[in-house]
């Protein structure tokens, strides 16, 4: 801004007492004061866009400050395990594709799929004869031509073949081998996983080839179209949190943008080592790219106050102190402000709170925007 004018005025006044000679001055008291001011024409601040504004009463909300994560719902994640034990014989997919819901995902081979369709189909065989035999003992039991016991035993035999082929065709169905194919003798060393939702792939553990247990996690899916916050609240502000209050986050690592949120769930139960709570939060807008795991920064806002307060460009810092710039007077058509240190509060919505005001009162004038052209921070 060359138009703008720096005036810095200083004066330093010493009190000389002694006696004698007026050449040999003792000094025996020194103060010096410093004032700064800042000097702008009419011309500029109108062209500039400068503007004035007083202090107002704000409303400035109590903020609990804590941490967590970006998450997902369980819904939302799916941790892929095989039923039984098999070789990976094929995996075409890598971390970070897309999958939809039933779409394949891996398929594993095993003796043990051979044997299982064998034995089913060796039941479902006899399950034919033995129905016939037992209707024919119950019509003859009926007509009191058999004994109880023949027609008890009969259908003995009949019912337990009958449930252990429901069984064992629940199981094949479970391995995504169809029964009917079994049932026509068509038998597969093969079994397909399906994806059970629409997600992307977040981890895989598995290669083609390598062998996988019941109890092994092969890959994870991971739905990001609906993403929440999972916070950590300790135990101190806890009965200050309550359900449908506004949090506001940051994600430190990726960004400066302060995001929104809202508490839709705030856990039941303390966790014993650390004495905090889970508090769920629901976000306000979920395409912001957040993926699972992020670490947060959030406040949580329990309550509000009223305080003076400023638009937050009005302040500028100096060698870590805030200042802002107080209209002192309008002589031959230019503003003259003068440097007014304050300390701050809270900050919300585009406002800062004055907690200092000793040197200011709600009548002062103060520029409140155009304070970075002249001090560029």
């Amino acid at each position: 801004m060359k138009n703008i004018s720096f005036i810095y005025a200083s004066f330093l006044a010493l009190l000389i007492a002694g006696c004698g000679n007026q050449k040999s001055t003792e000094t025996s008291n020194e103060e010096s004061t410093e004032t700064s001011t800042v000097i702008v024409t009419q011309e500029q601040f109108n062209s500039s866009g400068f503007a004035l504004g007083n202090m107002q009463k704000q409303t400035f909300p109590n903020m609990v400050e804590t941490s967590g994560m970006i998450d997902v719902p369980p819904k939302n994640k799916a941790i892929i395990t095989a039923l039984m034990g098999g070789f990976v014989k094929k995996t075409p997919l890598l971390v970070g594709d897309r999958v939809k819901k039933g779409q394949p995902l891996i398929t594993l081979e095993s003796q043990e799929f051979v044997k299982m369709q064998q034995e089913y189909l060796e039941v479902f065989n006899q399950l034919d004869f033995l129905k016939a035999e037992y209707d024919r003992n119950k019509t003859l039991f009926e007509e009191k031509i058999a004994s109880q016991k023949n027609y008890l035993e009969a259908k003995s035999n009949y019912e337990t073949f009958l449930a252990k082929s429901e069984g064992l065709r629940k199981q094949l169905q479970m391995l995504n081998i169809s029964p009917k194919d079994v049932e026509q003798r068509i038998i597969t060393p093969e079994a397909v996983i399906y994806s059970p939702i629409d997600g992307s792939i977040t981890k895989m553990h598995v290669s083609t080839g390598s062998y996988v247990s019941p109890s092994m996690e092969i890959l994870e899916i991971v739905d990001n179209e609906h993403v929440h916050l999972e916070l950590t609240v300790f135990e101190k502000d806890i009965l200050k949190i309550k359900k449908g209050q506004e949090i506001q986050f940051k994600i430190p690592e990726a960004s400066e943008e302060t995001f929104g949120a809202e508490v839709y769930l705030v856990g039941t139960s303390i966790e014993d080592a650390q004495r905090t709570i889970k508090v769920h939060g629901h976000l306000e807008k979920e395409d912001g790219g957040f993926l699972p795991g992020m670490f947060v920064d959030a406040k949580i806002m329990t309550d509000t106050t009223k305080a003076w307060g400023l638009p937050e460009e009005a302040v500028f810092n100096v060698e870590g102190s805030s200042y802002l710039l107080k209209l002192i007077s309008k002589e031959g058509g230019d503003l003259q402000f003068e440097r007014v240190g304050v300390t701050l509060g809270d900050s919300y919505a585009g406002h800062v709170e004055i907690t200092s005001q000793e040197k200011l009162n709600d009548n002062d004038q103060f520029l409140v925007k155009g304070v970075y052209d002249l001090f560029g921070n």
